[in-house]
């Protein structure tokens, strides 16, 4: 039996936007997700691998617009080895799919191979990929069992590209595009396949790399649940074992940040490491603060996530998850000039900050909100 070296991996969404990122972080993700691609392929050919595989969802969606397309399918071109596309949930085979129109059609490169029927492909000599590819969004039955009848155990080196769910990591146990493991494992012990590319799980499992059943995670970051940068995998089969090596190709990353504050010090530690992060232009971060704050300590933090909105990809805070507590100081508002209703206002705010928990946040964004109008500055 030969050997053959590859690389795994899944869920590019190429297209793909978020909700949080605007004007030119938008476009900067946009774009960045496809650059990607070529050091995938600078990758491969250092490592010496034979092909690319992408097990599902290569494009976001089927209304991609002809640059985008073609944007993406030129990067494909760069990685200078065969690239097999997989289709999966998010682009599937059928009727108006990405994949039959002319934009990809007629700017497909020769290295671009696209798996659209079920079954073996010959990709190297005594080699196989097992294509399982989505024809529907919505297919009844486990996506990638079909592929697998009538494999033999016949000395060929085979690589299974799925996409879904297996069922042991899918919550929804009625879902009828759960992926069965015991398909998958059966034709491994029996020799007939040597290894299962799977997409879908846009986090890199098993985490230690062991086996020979892997999700690879999506090239880029894509959500919160996702820790650190995108991952590929390095696969080197030889008919006996599977080594497989995680690879960092990603520049972005999703981050949330807990922290407790409790003073001034607090306040500056995190502005520290808030300048400690890099590169602020590529993290999405979400911040989940607890603790409680004067009002000048509590303006000094507004300012401060003020500031570095501006320099990071975006910053906002984990509204729900998010439970500090504004209580001002007995002096703060003596050295500033309130009187009157205002003066009323601060006595009733500051009353309610400290007896009513359930009202003590929005009291406490009140107090906040006239403590910088009136002048108050942070120290």
């Amino acid at each position: 039996m030969t050997s053959i070296r590859f690389l795994h991996t899944s869920d590019w969404q190429l297209g793909m936007t978020r909700h949080y990122l605007e004007g030119e972080a938008q476009s900067r993700y946009t774009g960045d997700r496809v650059e990607t691609i070529r050091r995938i392929g600078e990758l491969a050919r250092a490592r010496e691998c034979a092909f690319v595989v992408v097990a599902g969802d290569v494009f976001e969606h089927a209304n991609l617009s002809r640059r985008d397309v073609g944007r993406a399918l030129d990067a494909m071109s760069a990685v200078g080895l065969p690239v097999c596309l997989l289709p999966g949930n998010h682009d599937p085979l059928g009727p108006g799919s990405i994949y039959s129109q002319e934009a990809f059609l007629g700017l497909k490169p020769d290295n671009v191979v696209l798996l659209d029927e079920v079954g073996p492909w010959p990709v190297a000599a005594g080699v196989e990929l097992v294509a399982a590819p989505w024809r529907s969004k919505r297919p009844d039955a486990d996506p990638v069992a079909p592929a697998l009848e009538g494999l033999d155990a016949d000395g060929t080196l085979r690589i299974v590209v799925g996409h879904g769910m297996l069922d042991q990591l899918d919550p929804d146990q009625t879902s009828l595009t759960t992926v069965r493991s015991a398909p998958l494992d059966e034709a491994l012990e029996r020799g007939a396949v040597h290894y299962v590319a799977l997409g879908d799980r846009h986090i890199r499992w098993p985490e230690d790399d062991r086996g020979a059943v892997h999700y690879s995670g999506t090239h880029e970051s894509t959500s919160f649940r996702e820790h650190g940068r995108g991952h590929v995998l390095e696969v080197a089969l030889d008919g006996t074992t599977a080594e497989v090596t995680s690879h960092e190709v990603g520049r972005w990353e999703h981050r949330v940040l807990e922290r407790q504050l409790d003073g001034q010090d607090d306040v500056d530690a995190l502005a520290t490491e808030l300048a400690a992060l890099t590169p602020k232009e590529r993290i999405i971060l979400k911040t989940v603060f607890t603790g409680t704050l004067n009002l000048s300590e509590s303006a000094r933090l507004d300012d401060l996530l003020e500031q570095q909105a501006e320099v990071f990809a975006s910053l906002n805070a984990w509204e729900r998850h998010t439970d500090l507590v504004v209580v001002p100081d007995q002096h703060e508002f003596e050295d500033l000039d309130v009187g009157g209703y205002a003066a009323d206002a601060v006595t009733e705010l500051r009353e309610l900050a400290a007896s009513d928990a359930e009202q003590a946040p929005t009291a406490g964004d009140a107090l906040r909100l006239l403590y910088r109008l009136v002048g108050g500055t942070p120290r």
